[in-house]
């Protein structure tokens, strides 16, 4: 299929964006690398009248230490996040996940304030957000909001972003020296949307785990943290880890049923992977 009839607008200050949206708010969609807009485009599953390529803001892609916290600007692209030793050293489950979203290609382009802004309940960055609690900032011309990741991600491709407002940046402070973090996923090819995935974080006191996050992708609407399995995986029966997380498990997803996988396959592929994330972190 070919596009529906639209506009086209290169943004060259984010004050221009503003002016955009102020214009057109409810018929406008923001252009960042296109990797997933451009499709939904294609196959008329998205018909805005306007596009504001925002890609040339250079002053929203970067990768920074401010403070206690690691500041990501909303262009910076999915490779650049693969291969920050920054983010290796101080948020090393963001450099785990990058390696498995889509490919090189898409990768090259895609950047981390699209895949947010899109809010795919399959995609890897969203689910680091919420395991990393993040903040995602959103500015207007009125000035900038803050949202809490637990709070951004509001359904199937629907996040907390108000009309007039553009995602800016995200902001993470790093965990202490006690976290370790874990993440792991299926898909049918390597590639491919994850049939289920997680984003896994302990914290230790010597050898014993004190605190865990469990966030997966790919079962439900959302990324969700898995409360109930974060305390069943603290202290499972002996040899009974799966049968445990599998039964918590049950009270904090809802995955659903597509061509892909069963529901049932999907809560099972839930637990293989927090029990080897337990498995992997313990270690």
């Amino acid at each position: 299929m070919k596009s529906p009839p639209f506009d086209y607008v290169r943004a060259r200050s984010p004050g221009e964006v503003f002016d955009l949206l102020d214009e057109k708010a409810a018929d406008a969609r923001i252009l960042a690398g296109g990797q997933s807009l451009l499709a939904t485009l294609a196959l008329r599953l998205s018909e805005p009248s306007l596009l504001i390529d925002i890609s040339v803001l250079a002053e929203l892609r970067f990768i920074e230490e401010r403070g206690a916290a690691i500041h990501i600007g909303a262009l910076a692209r999915h490779r650049e996040l693969e291969k920050s030793p920054l983010l290796a050293e101080k948020l090393p489950l963001i450099a785990q996940a990058m390696p498995h979203v889509a490919h090189p290609a898409i990768r090259n382009r895609g950047t981390i304030g699209g895949s947010l802004a899109l809010a795919d309940p399959a995609a890897e960055l969203p689910a680091c957000m919420l395991a990393l609690d993040a903040t995602i900032v959103l500015a207007s011309r009125t000035g900038e909001r803050r949202v809490r990741a637990a709070d951004f991600f509001q359904g199937m491709y629907q996040a907390d972003i108000k009309p007039g407002e553009l995602l800016v940046r995200v902001e993470i402070t790093p965990q202490d020296r006690a976290w370790r973090f874990h993440f792991a996923e299926f898909s049918r090819r390597r590639g491919d949307y994850a049939m289920v995935g997680l984003a896994a974080g302990c914290r230790k006191a010597g050898a014993r785990a004190e605190e865990l996050r469990l966030v997966f992708f790919g079962c439900g609407d959302r990324p969700t943290r898995a409360h109930a399995a974060e305390v069943a995986g603290l202290r499972p029966p002996a040899g009974e880890r799966y049968a445990a997380l599998r039964s918590a498990l049950e009270k904090d997803l809802t995955p659903q049923a597509d061509p892909n996988a069963s529901a049932t396959t999907r809560m099972h592929l839930a637990a293989v992977l927090a029990d080897r994330a337990l498995g992997a972190l313990a270690n």
